[in-house]
């Protein structure tokens, strides 16, 4: 097995799955076909060599599998009748099976929590082990949540197309998961920037763009955010090590989206992610401009981050005594989420008030779930102490 590329395999699997989808199979079933065909490649292909079209190769085996697996369940007559009736396959359709897959593991009946494993098994070709790694979870919880995912989406209808809006999320999600994970675990974010690549060159929209500006252009500094497993807040990164070709990938992206017109709140993210990689410091920082962008966040969404990264900003461009009050009117809505008591402490420790920040950032780290951010909050609150 060692000795076959275990990319070639993941993408195979990934356009397998999807053919097999198309033409009618159930996902389970489908998916239980590809992982025979692919045991029976590690054994024949060391041997034989790998075939000159594998995929199809690979569709062969699985496409018989489906049938093997079949007859237990149908009579001998309706299955031949059924094989014969089935049309030859056309041209291989690699990118539109992939789109598929990714919008049925992003159905809008699953839950994020179902949504997100399944992408990643399904179209990310991570195994079982290597998602439950990523989120710190029992491998069996992520197969369970897999294996209901499948129940749930086996009826589901895919004749109308999917919902954009829904993907974006699961991949954001996914995203998210990578960038505040650490040096340790695996690359989630990138796996989400792969996916989002596949979507951007098959839905090429405004805000599908506007994601992958988004993640590029955080993902950019992904050297320079931790130290030895501490986090290293924005300010204070060596921004030597942020990656200039993605920058400068991210931005072309964004660029180009925005020329549409259309701001959607991924292209809007994007453009004050580009705002903080394009200073040269954390000084020359275009704090005005970014809080500009905040203000068609918040509109855009009525969401209370975003409120709250616009009270950071705000307190950068008009005090921090602006940014506190501005956090009045969000504190309801995030209860006790420590990013709030974070942004607070940062807002009272800029205003002088040492003693109030230190107290608020042993708060916030005891409300987080993140090793090295509580760690970081908490020596934040000590050096609060000591001024």
């Amino acid at each position: 097995m060692t000795a076959l590329p275990e990319d070639l395999l993941r993408d195979c699997a990934r356009q397998v799955l999807g053919a097999l989808v198309r033409r009618g199979a159930d996902f389970a079933s489908a998916e239980d076909a590809v992982q025979e065909a692919l045991l029976e490649a590690t054994l024949k292909w060391p041997d034989t060599g790998v075939p000159a079209e594998p995929a199809a190769w690979l569709t062969t085996v699985a496409k018989r599998k489906l049938v093997d697996a079949q007859r237990s369940e149908t009579s001998r007559r309706l299955r031949e009748e059924t094989v014969a009736a089935e049309p030859e396959p056309g041209p291989t359709q690699q990118a539109d099976d992939t789109l598929l897959l990714l919008f049925l593991c992003c159905h809008p009946a699953l839950s994020p929590t179902l949504a997100v494993p399944l992408t990643l098994r399904a179209v990310g070709g991570l195994t079982t082990r290597e998602i439950a790694e990523a989120y710190l979870l029992p491998e069996a919880t992520i197969a369970q949540r897999i294996s209901r995912a499948k129940k749930t989406i086996a009826d589901q209808s895919l004749d109308q197309p999917g919902d954009l809006a829904v993907v974006l999320r699961v991949l954001y999600l996914i995203f998210n998961e990578g960038y505040t994970a650490g040096e340790d675990r695996i690359d989630l974010a990138a796996e989400a920037i792969r996916l989002v690549r596949l979507l951007y060159a098959a839905r090429p929209e405004p805000e599908v763009g506007g994601l992958l500006a988004l993640m590029l252009l955080h993902h950019a500094r992904r050297f320079a955010r931790f130290d030895g497993g501490r986090v290293v807040p924005l300010d204070e990164q060596d921004r030597s090590r942020w990656d200039t070709a993605m920058i400068a990938d991210g931005i072309g992206i964004l660029t180009s989206e925005l020329a549409h017109n259309n701001h959607g709140e991924y292209q809007v993210q994007a453009a004050i992610a580009a705002l903080h990689d394009d200073a040269q410091s954390a000084d020359e920082t275009d704090w005005t401009q970014i809080l500009a962008w905040y203000d068609e966040l918040v509109v855009l969404t009525n969401n209370p981050l975003a409120e709250l990264s616009r009270a950071v900003a705000l307190g950068e461009v008009d005090g921090p005594l602006a940014g506190l009050r501005a956090l009045d009117g969000i504190e309801q809505r995030l209860t006790d989420y420590h990013r709030l008591h974070a942004v607070r402490a940062h807002l009272q420790e800029r205003a002088g008030n040492g003693p109030q920040a230190a107290e608020l950032f042993t708060k916030a780290a005891n409300s987080t779930t993140s090793a090295a951010e509580r760690i970081h909050l908490l020596k934040r609150a000590a050096k609060a102490r000591a001024e």
